[in-house]
């Protein structure tokens, strides 16, 4: 049976805590140093509203030299913990109804199109940069893999078709299994010497498989766990254990692990907290898991802008930017073509959309874990190392900069007019509240007569009302026909939102001042929850 990749990566070097109190005070620090700078990344990254992984990514190469050591991506530590971290968390935020339903755009993108993409750049990056056939299908099967942590960013500022973000994040989720399996296929190739296509083909169906059934199996088993248990912070402890032992569990087996991750968490999402959990476990898992989805990306981006060398990425330029133009070519023939036919079996892909899923094909920390994980004797490996790293940073810099634009050019919701006439009197509302306010202190400095004081607030307060009243009637026509376009919708669900959360917020403080009893408390809360929960599946 084939050598799955995970376990070549057990061996990998990592930092120890018992290496020192020294080494662990200075990793303390590192620590405090990367989290203030991507705080500061966040600020600045929301006010020059550019993509955040991006932000991360330049910050860490400006402040590489900075530190007081030098640290760097470890493939054992990306593989073995941010992965299925990762990737648990987009399983169990994945409803299975919307997934069943593209599932067949998403399994032709994530299995004939990641290897079409691969072979395509492989044959080209062979012929172009003269690397042998092995090292050439390394590289192929590396910079086929997509990092859609931009383009869902992108979708939480562009109102899209809810379809299309279900295409993307649910391609993501089976392009990670499919191009890890490819790639330990590739390693055993390496190994071995040699391979037949009818054993590759065996072997590629019995690692999915097998991962499949692992997934399952593990995914069922907590599910029994969530109706015995009533605390949710075990609840979070399962789910961690779940998330990193179907990996290691499917490693063990010599199954792909994170086809097994993918599986569990599905089953974990729909099956064990939609209809095991209460609502107020499922608010405190999904919130935990949101939490470190975004902690892990945060360092994993960080770390590539710290790991990438500016002298060795210019000495590699050329050849980084032809494997750019490369694995973009891939892209669109595995993106165009294979959409066009989906068109006899299912229902047609607009062709804006597929702009976005070609346009979408950035480069992330799962290529870069990859390319340091290539066997050691490869020939040509530090080479591809380089190659590897220098296009996923201008990947991430260079596509990551221009999606936003390219994809609000694409107009791929155009704006309803109930859209606009709500955001007109939002625009009226907020510069009379401000008008009013500016009013207030004019009066309290001693600068505006009362008399014209009260004339002129009295105007704006007539404009304040007549825009509460109308939006108000607005934000109570729930119907489809006038709110038709999700952006519409997703506005009065933020508002409210906030409010629940707020409520949330006196109550727990109220709670932790002993001026209510907790029996009260928990009580609000659990209808509280179910309220956040309510607006979540809307």
């Amino acid at each position: 049976m084939m050598q799955p990749l995970e376990p070549l990566l057990l061996a990998s070097p990592t930092v120890s805590v018992s290496d020192g109190q020294g080494d662990v005070s200075g990793l303390v620090i590192i620590l405090i140093i990367l989290l203030l700078v991507a705080t500061g990344v966040a600020l600045l990254t929301q006010r020059l509203r550019v993509p955040y992984v991006t932000g991360l990514v330049l910050a860490g190469l400006a402040i590489t030299e900075l530190l007081p050591r030098r640290i760097g991506l470890d493939s054992s530590l990306i593989l073995n913990l941010f992965l299925p971290i990762l990737i648990f968390e987009a399983s169990i935020n994945t409803d299975i109804s919307r997934l069943r339903s593209t599932i067949k755009p998403i399994g032709i993108l994530a299995g004939p199109g990641v290897v079409l993409a691969s072979g395509v750049t492989a044959v080209l990056i062979k012929f172009s940069l003269g690397l042998a056939w092995l090292p050439a299908l390394f590289v192929g099967v590396i910079l086929a893999i997509t990092d859609t942590v931009s383009v869902i960013a992108v979708f939480k500022e562009v109102s899209v078709p809810s379809r299309l973000s279900t295409i993307v994040e649910g391609e993501s989720l089976l392009n990670d299994g499919i191009a890890l399996v490819l790639f330990a296929l590739l390693t055993n190739v390496h190994v071995t010497g040699s391979i037949t296509f009818l054993g590759g083909l065996q072997e590629l169906f019995v690692v999915i498989m097998g991962g499949t059934l692992v997934g399952l199996g593990l995914g069922y088993l907590s599910v029994g766990l969530f109706r015995q248990s009533e605390d949710p912070l075990s609840d979070i402890l399962l789910t961690v254990a779940v998330a990193l032992g179907a990996f290691q569990v499917g490693h063990l087996l010599g199954v792909s692990g994170a086809v097994a991750v993918v599986v569990a968490g599905l089953v974990v999402g729909n099956l064990g907290l939609s209809q095991s959990a209460s609502a107020s476990t499922q608010v405190t898992l999904y919130s935990f898991w949101q939490y470190a989805g975004f902690g892990v990306n945060t360092f994993i981006f960080l770390l590539i802008g710290l790991e990438v060398d500016l002298i060795t990425l210019w000495q590699t330029l050329p050849a980084v930017l032809l494997a750019v133009l490369i694995y973009q070519v891939g892209r669109a023939l595995s993106v165009y073509p294979l959409l066009a036919l989906l068109r006899f079996f299912d229902r047609p892909i607009p062709l804006v959309w597929q702009h976005v899923l070609f346009l979408g094909n950035i480069k992330g920390s799962l290529s870069m874990a990859l390319a340091l994980s290539l066997p050691a004797t490869l020939p040509g490996r530090e080479q591809l190392i380089a190659l590897v790293f220098g296009t996923v940073l201008v990947s991430l810099v260079g596509q990551g900069i221009s999606l936003p634009w390219l994809v609000k050019r694409l107009k791929l919701a155009s704006l309803s007019s109930v859209r606009q006439q709500v955001d007109e009197l939002q625009v009226r509302l907020i510069t009379a509240k401000a008008a009013q306010d500016e009013l207030d202190s004019l009066l309290k400095a001693g600068i505006l007569p009362k008399a014209i004081y009260e004339e002129m607030r009295a105007a704006y307060q007539s404009r304040v009302a007549t825009s509460e009243r109308i939006l108000r009637d607005l934000y109570n026509q729930r119907s489809e026909q006038s709110l038709a376009v999700p952006g519409d919708r997703s506005k009065l669900d933020a508002i409210r939102r906030r409010l629940l959360l707020a409520e949330k917020g006196a109550v727990s403080d109220a709670l932790r001042k002993r001026i209510v009893s907790e029996e009260i408390v928990q009580a609000y809360l659990k209808d509280l929850n179910e309220q956040l929960l309510g607006l979540e599946d809307d």
